[in-house]
């Protein structure tokens, strides 16, 4: 046991903090400062607006950016992460909170927290990297029309409908607008999206979302429109740290969707990363104290009222873009962020909402990459069909199902690929030392098959099934060397193939079997089978002689004479005296008339080579 738990000690410590970030963050700290700055400034209308979509309320929001955004910056696994709350997680938390209420998601938020710093010291982050691409793009898309909609409400100026189900939900605040319709509220939305949207391609430096703001606020409140309805009241600071909301019975109820949240905080926050590592030369994260960063924060957030956080691929963005090189830059961003709520808490609740939405639309909206898109789907047929099922999925059911179907079909079609790839081809006998009329011979009674590829549950029945319907022949050679993967599906069918064959009286020899696949049919009783003799073999014609020799005692060849090289003087003789024919083989008596009793020249070499008895050229059959 205390080897155990030195060993968790050890893994722990490898995910804390080091002297190298120490050394990051002193390199350029203006940079990292300004940048900070900026991040900040960009985040403070997405925290704000994540944080009411979520049903918590701007503050939950802002609790997170500052809280979870401090945490992951110092102990994750990125330099340049920007952590808080994101439209991802928003989408998944707002059927939590309809239906276990505020209380439900922040212990969400603190079990996923958990999980994570668990998968972090499992060392689960490397294996995030083989989610194929089409989900993550399919995801993308989906999510991008989730957040899109569910700011329809308050875009459209009209309170939020009951329902789960963004669709019906959208659906429903539509029908409300077209009955009493708010355009006050409708054009702060669609000009602040505007702004954004054609500000981020005019100058992309500029933080337009932050200005439309500022601009929707200030007319909102000089003309007094109350059809643009603010934020609200704010707490002036971040509420004491709290466990009150902690329900121990209600652990186990809430475990699934901890499950989903964990699962999706890890995904995004580890493809956020990877995306700021190819934005840049020289950075590399770590997977791990990447979830471990985000665990932590997790764990903390909803002590502050906050909801569950992730890696922000958009803040993150925005962060390399400005030049930060440390994870200063995230800490400072955070810091920002505390400052405001502490000093600006009564500026920021006139902020109207329909601000807010339209500033989450321009964000959709910018999530969506029509080249990456178009790309994916010209790509291969199986790609677009990933990529449109889990968008489909996303919108549809949420994004927890729309992964899982993601991954799945990917699974399947990639196992389809594979199994395409493997090859049962009948092959010809190695001709080796015998001779033409030998090797035709032998080619009557022996059939060699080669197996290509994996021989596992997807492709072994598909080509197997061919083997046991071999006819007209005494044995079957099975090559296997180009076997290169081999499941217990594989070894089984094959054996249930070779067990047919034995009760038709084919033997069936194998060659070239590998040591791992050997571990495998000796498994399931197959390896026995295909041995003769108790013997192996390793080569080709190693098994093309074991099968003569079973062909010679079953009586069905003639034995082999004991020197049948091409050099010996029993074949040069034959060959001199008896000659092949290419098509009617070893000519053993001459054309034309023979004198009784005379014998064939050279008659008594080929004797005395091959045979002390019999007729003249009998040595020679075979030879």
């Amino acid at each position: 046991m205390s080897t155990v738990f030195s060993h968790v000690r050890a893994r722990v410590a490898a995910l804390l903090p080091g002297r190298t970030d120490l050394t990051e963050v002193r390199r350029d700290p203006r940079r990292d400062l300004l940048a900070g700055l900026t991040v900040a400034i960009v985040a403070l209308p997405l925290a704000l607006g994540f944080g009411v979509s979520s049903g918590l309320g701007a503050e939950a929001g802002l609790a997170t950016a500052v809280v979870a955004g401090a945490i992951a910056a110092v102990f994750g696994g990125s330099n340049l992460q920007v952590s808080g709350p994101t439209g991802a997680m928003t989408v998944v938390l707002v059927p939590i909170v309809g239906e276990y209420g505020p209380t439900g998601v922040l212990t969400v938020g603190l079990m996923a927290g958990v999980l994570l710093v668990a998968l972090a010291v499992l060392r689960a982050g490397r294996y995030m990297r083989y989610i194929p691409a089409p989900v993550v793009e399919g995801f993308t898309l989906g999510i991008a029309c989730v957040i899109g909609l569910q700011q329809v409400p308050n875009a459209l100026g009209v309170p939020k409908p009951e329902g789960d189900r963004v669709l019906v939900v959208t659906w429903r605040a539509v029908e409300e607008f077209a009955t009493s319709p708010n355009w006050t509220a409708l054009g702060f939305a669609v000009a602040v999206a505007v702004v954004m949207l054609v500000g981020a391609r005019w100058r992309p430096t500029v933080p337009f979302s932050i200005l439309a703001v500022i601009t929707a606020t200030v007319v909102a409140q000089s003309a007094r429109l109350d059809a643009a309805k603010p934020i609200g009241d704010l707490p002036s600071g971040l509420p004491l740290p709290s466990l009150s909301f902690l329900d121990l019975g209600s652990l186990g109820t809430l475990l699934a969707p901890a499950v989903a949240v964990a699962a999706l905080a890890a995904l995004e926050s580890l493809l956020s990363a990877s995306v700021a590592d190819g934005m840049t030369v020289g950075q590399q994260h770590d997977p791990d104290r990447e979830l471990f960063g985000q665990g932590l924060a997790n764990i903390a957030a909803p002590l502050f009222g906050g909801v569950p956080a992730t890696g922000a691929i958009a803040r993150t963005a925005v962060n390399v873009r400005t030049g930060a090189g440390s994870r200063l830059a995230s800490l400072t961003h955070a810091a920002v962020l505390a400052i405001i709520v502490f000093a600006a808490a009564p500026l920021v609740s006139k902020i109207p909402l329909a601000a807010l939405a339209g500033v989450l639309l321009a964000t959709a909206i910018r999530m969506v990459e029509v080249g990456s898109l178009k790309a994916m789907a010209k790509a291969t047929r199986s790609d677009a069909l990933i990529l449109a099922l889990t968008a489909l999925a996303t919108l549809a059911l949420d994004l927890v199902y729309a992964v899982i179907i993601g991954l799945v079909v990917a699974g399947g079609l990639a196992l389809r690929a594979v199994a395409k790839q493997a090859r049962f081809d009948q092959v010809p006998l190695d001709r080796g030392n015998h001779s033409v009329e030998e090797h035709a011979l032998l080619a009557e009674h022996i059939v060699a098959y080669r197996i290509d590829g994996p021989l596992f549950f997807a492709a072994a029945h598909r080509f197997l099934l061919e083997l046991t319907e071999v006819a007209d022949v005494r044995v079957v050679i099975l090559r296997m060397s180009r076997v290169s993967t081999m499941d217990a599906t594989g070894a089984l069918v094959l054996k249930d193939a070779v067990q047919k064959l034995h009760r038709r009286g084919i033997l069936v020899l194998a060659s070239g079997i590998r040591a791992g696949q050997r571990q495998v049919l000796d498994s399931v009783g197959a390896l026995e089978l295909l041995r003769h003799d108790s013997q192996e073999y390793a080569t080709t014609p190693d098994a093309i002689r074991a099968a003569r020799h079973h062909l010679e005692t079953a009586g069905v060849l003639p034995a082999l004479p004991p020197t049948s090289s091409p050099h010996s003087p029993a074949r040069k003789a034959c060959d001199e005296h008896f000659p092949l024919h290419p098509a009617r083989g070893r000519l053993l008596r001459r054309s034309g008339p023979m004198a009784a009793g005379a014998q064939h020249p050279g008659a008594a070499d080929v004797r005395a080579a091959g045979s002390d008895h019999g007729a003249p050229g009998e040595a020679c059959v075979g030879v």
